[in-house]
């Protein structure tokens, strides 16, 4: 059995997520020494790179003292939730990351509370130190203070956090000295992230994201709960409604590096890409040809606007002024 760990990284836009990831897949050599590497190597969309944000979720893995360590690089737009949602199924543990002046946003405590709620390990990352003005201490307070208001359990409460500057490419546990690499942070990962519970039983894999090749057409992708899956073995499909249809593996894939690598088997606990079924969709579990069992079926919240209302807690509560109009502007103007 590999030596695995699952994780997904949360985080508000622009708070450094892809940078951090371009860093570790320096730290662990996925690159030769006279090979470009670029930056926002994650963000390969146009769209993503135009816009500077992250849409799709992406799925990688790099090799850390003999630990397989699959990353999964999340949407930090609230608009991209459903795609957080689903991806956060086949990790055991998130890494939080946290501006060091901004703090906690909207979007961070949307996706934190999905976490929690499924009981994922969380490793705390305060990030961008070495801004002017920053104020590590606060924020983290700050992250404690959310947890304990997203009903956080004991062990979750009890979060390990890393400071650092994904730009310097340092991450430590003493924002005031910094470290000169990335090894307090992936050292975490190893003894604070569990790995993967295997399960006893027949293959159950639930498929949790979507990809596609113009040669071979859909390919299911998801993490496998029990068993393991073969190249040429016949599967049951086991649809949302519980219908069930069978199909055939032709292509096994797991990630490795930034991109796939073709395989015969893949273990329980690992992150795989199957190609070859037909008429899946999300939430579908691929499970075994003679006994099929399906899982629960993945639960994404409607497209709807949610709003909360909390009591006006801004510098400016109880003041009153006048609005700044463009009529009042052209007024202070030709006074002048």
């Amino acid at each position: 059995m590999q030596n695995i760990r699952n994780i997904a990284i949360i985080a508000h836009v622009d708070h450094g997520k892809t940078t951090l990831v371009d860093k570790i897949i320096h730290q662990t050599q996925l690159f030769r020494e006279n090979q470009e590497k670029g930056d926002l190597i994650l963000d390969n969309n146009d769209l993503e790179r135009e816009r500077g944000i992250t849409i799709l979720a992406k799925n990688i893995s790099v090799k850390y003292k003999d630990v397989k360590i699959n990353i999964i690089d999340t949407p930090g737009h609230s608009d991209f939730g459903g795609e957080v949602e689903r991806v956060l199924n086949m990790a055991d543990g998130v890494l939080l990351l946290v501006d060091a002046f901004e703090g906690p946003m909207p979007q961070t405590r949307f996706v934190l509370q999905k976490a929690l709620a499924l009981g994922k390990k969380p490793i705390v990352v305060i990030n961008k130190v070495d801004k002017p003005n920053c104020r590590p201490d606060e924020v983290h307070d700050a992250v404690f203070e959310l947890f304990f208001n997203l009903e956080a359990n004991e062990e979750q409460l009890n979060f390990h956090t890393v400071y650092g500057s994904s730009k310097q490419g340092w991450m430590g546990r003493d924002w005031k000295n910094p470290s000169t690499d990335f090894t307090p942070l992936l050292d975490d990962i190893i003894s604070e992230i569990p790995a993967p519970i295997v399960h006893e039983g027949s293959l159950q894999m639930q498929i949790t994201s979507l990809d596609y090749s113009s040669f071979t057409g859909r390919i299911a992708i998801g993490r496998i709960l029990r068993g393991n899956i073969k190249v040429n073995q016949p599967v049951s499909i086991v649809k949302r409604d519980g219908t069930i249809q069978k199909s055939r593996i032709k292509e096994l894939y797991t990630f490795e590096g930034l991109g796939k690598i073709k395989v015969e088997e893949a273990l329980a606990g690992d992150i795989c890409a199957v190609m070859g079924i037909e008429g899946f969709e999300i939430g579908d579990t691929i499970a075994d040809f003679e006994n099929p069992e399906g899982m629960v079926p993945i639960k994404i919240d409607e497209p709807t606007m949610n709003v909360l209302f909390t009591i006006n807690n801004s510098p400016f509560f109880g003041k009153e002024g006048k609005f700044v109009t463009s009529r009042r502007l052209r007024d202070r103007l030709f006074k002048e």
